[in-house]
C-alpha cells in the first residue's frame, strides 16, 4: 500500500512507517498545496496529513472517487479536514487525541507564568542589553499561587490544566464545559460569562465551527482588568482583532497565545504589545510527544491496513 506522509516526523516515526508501507516523504515543512491535497486523495492508499493540509469539500468534490480511504490525521485537531465531506467521498479520518495532553497542559501553565511574571518582555530587555540590574519595584508582575483560574473546555487538557494548576499553585478552578463532566479535583462549573471574570481563563476547546470566535468581544467584556488570557486551543477560537482591542484598551492585563486565527500569521496589533506572550505553536513541541504522536497515526495506519477497528476514528 502506497503511504504519502506530508511533512517531516521523528525518526523513528518514519522507520516503522517504511518498515510497513511503500512510503513517499514530503520534506517540505510547508502545508500541502491545492494541487498536493487533490493528487494524494488520487495517488495514495493512505495519507497521513497534519495540521493546516486544507482537506475542503472542494478537494473531495474535485476528486470523485479517492483511492485514499484514510485520512491519519499527525495531531488531536482535525479543524484543516470536512469530516463529513471526507465520509461522503469514502474517506475514514484519525487523529492522535491523549499524546498531547500533558505536553499541552505544560504549555499552557508556562503561558501563564511568563504572561502573570513578564518573562518574555524581560528576556527582551536582557537581550536588548537595557537591563540596570535588580530593584524593588522593578517589572513587577502577577503572582500566579491561590488566584483563580477559568477553564474553558474541560476535556483531556483541561483536566490536566486544573491539576496541574489546583494542586501545584492552590489555584480555585472554575470551569464551562458543553457537556456534564468529573474534573476529578475540587472544581466548579459556572457559565461562560463567570469564567471569564477568573483571574486567568484559558482556553481548552475544540476548533471547528462551533467555537469559533467563542471567544470575542462580549466574551472579553467579563474579563477584569487585572485578567490574563490564555489560549492553547485553536487559533479561530478566538477574534483576535477583538482581543487586540482590549488588550490595547487595557481592558485586560495581558495575553499568552501559541495558536493564532491565521497561523502562522499573527494580529499586526498584537505584535508590538509587551502585555502579549506569543509562541509558534509549542503546544507538543517535544521529541518524546511528536513520536508518540507519529506512532499513534500509524496504528490507525496499520489497523486500516489490516482490517481491523481504528482506534481513534473521529
Amino acid at each position: 500500500m502506497k503511504l504519502l506522509i506530508t511533512r517531516p516526523l521523528p525518526d523513528p516515526v518514519m522507520a516503522a512507517a517504511r518498515a510497513r508501507f511503500d512510503v513517499t516523504a514530503r520534506a517540505n515543512t510547508l502545508p500541502l498545496t491545492p494541487d498536493e491535497l487533490r493528487a494524494s486523495l488520487r495517488d495514495y492508499d493512505i495519507v497521513l496529513p497534519t495540521l493546516r493540509d486544507l482537506y475542503s469539500a472542494q478537494v473531495f468534490a474535485d476528486v470523485a472517487q479517492p483511492r485514499a480511504k484514510l485520512l491519519a490525521n499527525f495531531g488531536v485537531g482535525f479543524n484543516h479536514i470536512d469530516v463529513a465531506a471526507a465520509r461522503a467521498a469514502g474517506v475514514q479520518v484519525t487523529n492522535t487525541p491523549g499524546a498531547v495532553t500533558d505536553a499541552t497542559a505544560d504549555i499552557a501553565l508556562m503561558l501563564i507564568l511568563m504572561t502573570a511574571r513578564r518573562a518574555a518582555e524581560g528576556e527582551r530587555l536582557v537581550r536588548a542589553g537595557l537591563w540596570e540590574g535588580w530593584h524593588p519595584t522593578q517589572m513587577l508582575g502577577t503572582h500566579v499561587s491561590g488566584k483563580t483560574l477559568g477553564i474553558i473546555g474541560m476535556g483531556r487538557i483541561g483536566k490536566a490544566i486544573a491539576r496541574r494548576a489546583h494542586h501545584g499553585f492552590g489555584m480555585e478552578i472554575l470551569y464551562h464545559n458543553r457537556s456534564a463532566t468529573d474534573p476529578g479535583l475540587p472544581a466548579r462549573a459556572a457559565p461562560l460569562e463567570q469564567v471569564m471574570a477568573a483571574d486567568f481563563v484559558v482556553v481548552a476547546v475544540p476548533g471547528g465551527p462551533a467555537t469559533r470566535h467563542l471567544i470575542n468581544a462580549e466574551a472579553l467584556a467579563c474579563m477584569k482588568p487585572h485578567g490574563l488570557f490564555i489560549n492553547i486551543a485553536r487559533g479561530d477560537v478566538v477574534d483576535e482583532a477583538a482581543l487586540a482591542k482590549a488588550l490595547q484598551a487595557r481592558q485586560i492585563a495581558g495575553a499568552g497565545l501559541d495558536v493564532y486565527e491565521h497561523e502562522p500569521t499573527i494580529h499586526p496589533d498584537l505584535l508590538p504589545l509587551d502585555t502579549v506572550t506569543l509562541l509558534p505553536h509549542l503546544g507538543t513541541a517535544t521529541l518524546e510527544v511528536r513520536t508518540a504522536m507519529g506512532l499513534m497515526a500509524l496504528d490507525n495506519v496499520f489497523a486500516f491496513a489490516e482490517g481491523r477497528p481504528l482506534p481513534n476514528p473521529v
